[in-house]
């Protein structure tokens, strides 16, 4: 069974100073003593901007070798194209991810809450993502309501693409489906958007998910987005601790059985 990828939406926080990172640590070893704590980060930043040759390798060098890093994709192509005629975009942003090589998790593209469901639109998206890129895992966090329906997962499933399962607090739509052999979440806060904390009960929730999931043979990525006041990093940590203690029941009731 494989390790569940568990982290947060970014690392670069000055509000995590003295919560998480020492006050006396300089923020460009922030990456380093994260990922100490955590093998997988969730970079929001590749959405803004696209980071140079030299900053991916920085990051690489600056992670152990089995850390990952998934990226969230470039806005000019979700958002200002909305993924039609951004096949310049898409190159750009696609020469940039060979950076991380095996170190890349999963794509995330985040759609604007107006982009309705258009299958036509969609699967020519989805086609020249696979044709140009035939390897890379991508999941999909859709925020209009038009993209929860059968026909919509259908074409998911065909292109191995996740149904990103995000909680908002109610504020977009979401379901929990898979259409890939992996499950992709994000956390933005249970109540107070990016604001808010998940209780430990929420938490035991999600891990018996996680290992109902893997225990299907599926990898599983998840990333917390409410960074305020450091609860990404406590709720990432509890939630690698709630996984962890069931694999050990499980292993204990193996071990049991032979």
């Amino acid at each position: 069974m494989s390790r569940p990828a568990i982290g947060t939406s970014g690392w670069n926080y000055a509000h995590w100073k003295g919560c998480f990172y020492p006050e006396d640590l300089p923020s460009s070893q922030w990456l380093e003593f994260y990922s100490r704590h955590f093998r997988t980060v969730e970079l929001n930043v590749t959405f803004y901007r696209t980071p140079r040759e030299t900053t991916v390798r920085k990051w690489v060098n600056a992670t152990p070798e089995d850390f990952v890093f998934s990226v969230k994709m470039n806005r000019r192509i979700t958002h200002r194209h909305r993924l039609s005629g951004a096949e310049e975009a898409l190159e750009t942003f696609l020469a940039m991810l060979s950076g991380f090589g095996q170190r890349l998790g999963v794509v995330l593209m985040q759609l604007p809450p107006s982009l309705r469901f258009d299958r036509e639109r969609a699967e020519s998206f989805f086609e020249a993502l696979r044709r140009k890129s035939p390897h890379i895992r991508y999941a999909l966090e859709p925020r209009h309501q038009t993209w929860l329906q059968k026909d919509a997962y259908a074409l998911l499933r065909h292109y191995e693409i996740a149904f990103c399962q995000a909680d908002s607090g109610g504020r977009y739509p979401t379901a929990e489906v898979v259409t890939a052999p992996f499950v992709y979440l994000r956390f933005h806060g249970p109540g107070a958007l990016y604001a808010s904390a998940y209780t430990d009960e929420q938490l035991r929730a999600v891990a018996e998910k996680i290992r109902a999931w893997r225990d299907q043979g599926l990898d599983a990525y998840a990333y917390f987005n409410n960074d305020f006041h450091g609860y990404a990093v406590e709720n990432a940590r509890k939630l690698i601790e709630f996984v962890n203690m069931g694999s050990e029941n499980w292993d204990m009731q193996e071990r049991g059985r032979r």
